[in-house]
């Protein structure tokens, strides 16, 4: 299993990122000393580093010197600084590509697998995509698509990662504010009716598919899960 080094301050977003990383078998770990994060890269020995640029006490261009010093394994910056001079400054120092926030969680394991074949060659052939089965029925979120049946259809994005958190959950009840952040990462303009009118089109879709009333609201907390195949 490849390991996945996270060098970033803000809390919410690291164990995002290793709750995410983690789902497609990478052996996520975080950084919690700034004050140096060189003695666990190296008890950790990642096979890639995502890295923040905004850092207390040394940037992240400072670490990605660091670590140039003693290993050549991929670098990804995830940062909120947009600008041309940033991501030049990240790849002078030493980095292999760049993420700006906010970004998807889709985005963001797309590259680290980008630069794990790049780096490690046949290391990528080791990765299974995550598929959902029940009963007839098949969702490939990376595919954006659902089967059923022999019948096959076309999920939007924000659907199928809604679908995705949702069935992933089960038989848990999948609260708002974990859709708000896997769906849409910010959630600052996103409102309850923005949610709900996201569900009422996958609803629909299932519904075209043949599959009733798989998603159970639950009164001021969120979505469940609960498709029973018909006999």
């Amino acid at each position: 299993m490849e390991k996945i080094l996270i060098i970033e301050d803000d809390p919410k977003i690291a164990t995002l990122l290793q709750d995410y990383l983690r789902r497609y078998n990478l052996d996520a770990h975080v950084t919690t000393d700034f004050d140096d994060v060189m003695p666990l890269f190296e008890e950790v020995a990642p096979h890639l580093v995502l890295l923040d640029i905004n850092l207390p006490k040394y940037d992240g261009y400072f670490w990605c010197r660091k670590i140039r010093e003693v290993s050549t394994c991929p670098i990804i910056f995830i940062s909120a600084r947009d600008g041309e001079i940033d991501q030049v400054m990240a790849l002078e120092n030493g980095a292999d590509d760049y993420i700006t926030k906010p970004f998807s969680y889709q985005v963001v394991i797309a590259k680290v697998r980008a630069q794990l074949r790049r780096v490690y060659g046949d290391f990528a052939n080791q990765y299974q995509e995550p598929e959902f089965h029940e009963g007839n029925l098949s969702f490939y979120p990376l595919k954006f698509t659902i089967e059923r049946d022999g019948q096959t259809l076309e999920l939007s994005k924000n659907e199928a990662k809604l679908l995705e958190v949702i069935w992933r959950t089960a038989p848990n009840v999948a609260n708002r504010d974990l859709l708000y952040e896997e769906i849409w990462d910010e959630v600052t303009f996103i409102d309850d009716n923005t949610l709900s009118v996201n569900v009422a089109r996958l609803r629909k879709k299932l519904l075209d598919l043949g599959v009733k009333d798989p998603i159970k609201s639950v009164r001021g907390y969120g979505y469940q899960w609960v498709y029973k195949e018909e006999s």
